[in-house]
């Protein structure tokens, strides 16, 4: 017995060494130099410092320069409205811009019907901001009809996409 004794001791210690090893230790605190980095905050706004305030990127980005029509309307949506009141804003923060309001609509229809579609789509966004306050002087307007689309696929998606007003700085502020 006394070699079987010898054995779980041997045993015991070795799983006891086993159990040690794979124990890990604390690590050692850092040498102190100095502050700790500074961290960024990712939950701040997506406003990037490259925009220039009062831009064309500027309206695009933080603003919105596009309104949506119904199919063979120029009605402003009310879901759009919100858009065209931060224009208005945005166009009284920055008193010196003019802006060209672009009708746009999709392929279907004739050249003339659609150019005469983009025109009321266009005067009715102008309308709109002159409405909220935005002096008529500084909007111009231009229809485009279905010349400029920005997508070219034949699906009501797509013809969505292009039934549009766009707003863009013509001049007064940096683009």
């Amino acid at each position: 017995m006394t070699r079987f004794s010898g054995l779980l001791k041997f045993a015991a210690l070795s799983a006891a060494l086993a159990l040690a090893a794979c124990s890990s230790k604390p690590e050692a605190p850092p040498a102190d130099n100095g502050p700790p980095p500074a961290q960024t905050d990712n939950s701040a706004p997506v406003q990037s410092s490259s925009i220039v305030p009062g831009s064309a990127e500027d309206l695009r980005v933080n603003v919105g320069d596009t309104v949506h029509f119904d199919y063979d309307k120029y009605e402003i949506m009310e879901a759009d409205r919100s858009v065209l009141q931060r224009q208005a804003s945005w166009l009284a923060k920055y008193p010196s811009v003019r802006v060209t309001i672009e009708g746009h609509c999709d392929e279907r229809g004739t050249r003339e019907y659609n150019l005469a579609l983009g025109a009321r789509r266009a005067n009715a966004v102008k309308e709109y901001l002159v409405s909220l306050g935005v002096a008529n002087g500084r909007l111009e307007t231009i229809s485009y009809g279905k010349e400029r689309p920005m997508c070219t696929e034949s699906s009501e998606s797509c013809y969505a996409q292009n039934r549009r007003g766009v707003t863009t700085i013509t001049g007064g502020a940096s683009s």
